[in-house]
């Protein structure tokens, strides 16, 4: 920690040194900013990734006193999303560990909620928080409590949309902009361009597991499996691997590095193999090209489902593959009609939006700049505490109040029996 702590800073100059987004406004980027530095004083705006593990938190003593907003790269996360006031209902919205199928069972709601409830009391009093409030507060003594700071951010960018995730409810400081890095596909390479187009009507399935797993780290027993699946294909195969293949057959194309956006959006590609990141999952929706899943890890199983409920793909499991079972997957998504279909409409929602996601991110990211921070976007409730918020206090007191209402009215009703019923205490004697 007692190192020099890195983040964006993003400010308004005269001079044009990046650009954020279509409007083609000039801003300036600062990369590195020592700690201590007295320079950010003279930036009119901060950007920190809003990690799921709330690592960010070690660049706060740079954003106090500072409008920052957040970005949520993979997606709506009900722990970022409470501290912003907005507190997701885990009767449908699944918590950060685990997604559950919907609508949820009563052991599912049940689990949700403790994901909801244990996860921020975790991170909070037993995870990174405490662990980085002490060594922050050992170099900046006068800097309030960091959870405290996190609460003043002005904006996030979530990386999700009801289009293609659940719809849920969002403040005016949550900004949905999912699948901003999407575009229409580009022009191939005549090479590759000739490889698809060259398939003819049966098509091109295109096989990759993203960037951060690599090639080289599948086993060898899994590798062989596509291996002798491919051979089963009439189609041809593009698949993304870094090294050599040996044994490939003459329909597949290997190649360390891909322009997936424009392989996705081309007319004669019909199956993704993927690996379930966000990112591909988007590109895929986006461009409605079918998936057969393979989530490794991550987010990667909660993306599946959601490949799985769109009606989009299917999904398999390492542990269960076969070379049977790959073969039969990829031409189930090839000849099932609805896959495609299903994908057309996820595209057409996703694209019928009235400004760009990328347009979104750019307005509202300078709307926070021209306001100072706009605080009028922020939730009242971000402040609450949980007993504030939940209103226990409230139901203390109404409880209480019903309480002893019932004591007095108990006590009225038995004198009022006594006086209009009296009992004859005195025993007849014979």
């Amino acid at each position: 920690m007692r190192v020099a702590l890195t983040f964006l800073l993003v400010a308004l100059t005269g001079v044009s040194l990046g650009k954020l987004g279509p409007l083609e406004r000039p801003y300036k980027i600062l990369m590195l900013l020592p700690a201590g530095s007295k320079s950010h004083k003279h930036f009119f705006m901060s950007i920190a990734d809003a990690l799921a593990e709330r690592g960010h938190r070690m660049v706060y003593p740079f954003v106090h006193e500072l409008t920052y907003m957040t970005i949520v790269a993979y997606g709506m996360d009900v722990c970022h999303s409470a501290v912003l006031g907005n507190v997701q209902n885990p009767a449908y919205v699944s918590g950060p560990l685990q997604e559950y199928p919907s609508p949820l069972s009563l052991k599912h709601r049940l689990l949700n909620l403790l994901q909801h409830i244990l996860m921020p009391f975790y991170w909070r009093h037993w995870g990174a928080v405490p662990k980085m409030q002490k060594e922050i507060s050992a170099i900046f003594p006068d800097l309030p409590p960091l959870l405290d700071i996190e609460r003043n951010q002005s904006l996030t960018l979530i990386n999700s949309h009801f289009s293609i995730n659940m719809a849920v409810p969002l403040l005016p400081s949550q900004v949905a902009v999912g699948a901003v890095h999407c575009r229409p596909a580009k022009p191939l390479p005549k090479e590759l361009e000739s490889w698809i187009s060259g398939a003819g009507p049966e098509g091109v399935v295109y096989f990759s597991l993203g960037t951060v797993a690599r090639g080289t780290s599948m086993p060898v027993v899994y590798r062989d499996m596509f291996v002798e699946a491919f051979k089963r294909l009439k189609q041809r195969v593009i698949w993304k691997y870094d090294v050599e293949l040996e044994g490939i057959s003459d329909n597949v194309l290997r190649q360390k590095w891909l322009p997936q956006q424009d392989i996705l959006g081309h007319p004669n590609v019909k199956v993704f193999i993927s690996h379930g990141g966000l990112l591909s999952t988007q590109e895929a929706l986006y461009h409605a090209t079918p998936v057969v899943a393979l989530p490794i890890f991550a987010d990667q199983p909660k993306n599946a489902l959601t490949i799985q409920k769109q009606g989009v793909g299917v999904t398999l499991v390492w542990e269960e593959l076969s070379v049977d079972l790959i073969f039969d997957s990829i031409q189930e998504v090839l000849n099932n009609p609805k896959y495609k279909r299903n994908a057309e409409q996820v595209k057409n929602t996703l694209r019928d939006q009235p400004d760009t996601p990328k347009e979104r991110a750019v307005f509202w990211t300078e709307y926070v700049v021209r306001h100072q921070g706009a605080p009028r976007l922020r939730s009242p409730a971000a402040k609450l505490s949980w007993v504030e918020f939940l209103m226990l206090d409230v139901l203390l007191v109404i409880h209480v109040v019903a309480y002893v209402a019932f004591c007095v009215l108990s006590r009225i009703m038995r004198a009022l029996k006594g006086k209009l019923f009296p009992r004859n205490v005195k025993k007849k004697r014979d």
